[in-house]
């Protein structure tokens, strides 16, 4: 469908999926009932060779919107599906569309009219979650904590102005000729590199609470744990590959989880080598064994508190579970992290699939 019918520029919603059964439906339908549904859209899905029924609900919805398009992703991840569908796109705005999260009626006419209001080169809304669990209720509260994410603004629904990155994203098709596409080697983080590239190449990217979507966080710990273990190892590459991080705060969970780390190690090593030690030198050692707790009680201080003060703004109930949540996120990300410096960092040429692998 060629761009020149009409005055209105025609805009691709584009779709990266996987195995998104249970969600894809409903993420479609909501898009197709937002205002600018009516006008000039075209949705085009990349899929990554679903298996799970994906393809048969995506392919059943095409039969009622002709709109609708259905396109392979071979290599699996989002980096190769945003830019499978970014070349099939025939508008001259593209808005991202994240197949776990439902929109607002008016999410597309926001996303124009930041973008044509503010010239940024990408726009986008902060992340707000929406949970139906008590686990994930406890999970989409602890998102919102600076605790757990360090102040990023994205997390904030209130902040509008420019930011690091956006989640999801809505730009001029124009700016992919001048920035490059997203980058296909990484699993992880592909949106927040590209978005740093925008700003270290000069452009800007703006959040407003206008643009209103809501994602649905994990399901259990495990898989929040690996989430986030998955973020920290592909944000080294991302450092790597641009020399420097994109906030300072990235740095923070790694660090600490070496800390503590090495701190335990050294409490082990001298209750062992205590009882080998010379009577005079063995309350030196004995001294190092507090080198853990040092670390590890301010830290759990910090949980408690945090923890508090999220149930307090959120609900109490949540409470038992927010220690734990935050454990996933820090732990999580910190481990990833370490273990991104050593493969990336000795050469490693393809990560092991626990770092591949999208989870759910």
């Amino acid at each position: 469908m060629p761009d020149h019918a009409g005055s209105d520029p025609l805009i691709s919603l584009v779709v990266p999926c996987r195995d998104e059964a249970s969600e894809i439906g409903n993420c479609l339908v909501s898009v197709l009932a937002t205002e600018e549904a009516g006008g000039r859209i075209e949705i085009i899905v990349a899929d990554g060779m679903s298996s799970d029924g994906t393809r048969t609900i995506i392919q059943n919805l095409q039969k009622k919107e002709p709109r609708l398009r259905l396109i392979d992703n071979p290599a699996k991840i989002v980096s190769s599906g945003m830019n499978a569908a970014i070349k099939a796109a025939q508008g001259q705005i593209i808005v991202r569309i994240d197949a776990h999260s439902h929109y607002a009626p008016d999410y597309i006419s926001q996303c124009i009219a930041t973008l044509q209001a503010t010239g940024a080169d990408n726009v986008g809304g902060p992340a707000r979650t929406r949970a139906n669990t008590y686990l994930g209720r406890a999970i989409a509260a602890a998102y919102h904590s600076p605790f757990s994410v360090g102040g990023a603004r994205f997390h904030n629904p209130e902040y509008e102005g420019y930011v690091d990155t956006v989640p999801y994203g809505c730009w001029n098709k124009a700016a992919f000729e001048k920035f490059g596409l997203f980058d296909e080697e990484l699993v992880r983080n592909q949106d927040d590199e590209h978005n740093l590239r925008i700003i270290r190449g000069g452009g800007k990217v703006y959040q407003t609470p206008g643009i209103k979507s809501w994602y649905t966080p994990r399901g259990s710990l495990g898989a929040l744990f690996r989430q986030y273990m998955q973020y920290g190892y592909w944000k080294v590459r991302v450092i790597q590959k641009h020399k420097l991080p994109a906030s300072w705060r990235h740095l923070v969970p790694g660090s600490f989880v070496l800390a503590a780390g090495l701190s335990l190690l050294l409490s082990v090593l001298s209750i062992v080598l205590s009882g080998f030690m010379p009577y005079a030198l063995r309350g030196s050692i004995k001294m190092s064994c507090l080198a853990f707790p040092a670390v590890i009680l301010p830290y759990v201080l910090a949980l408690v508190v945090a923890s508090i003060v999220t149930a307090a703004r959120t609900r109490w109930k949540l409470l038992p579970l927010l220690p734990a949540v935050f454990v996933c996120y820090h732990f999580g990300y910190g481990y990833g992290f370490l273990r991104g410096i050593w493969d990336f960092g000795t050469g490693r040429r393809r990560p092991q699939a626990a770092f591949e692998t999208l989870t759910r």
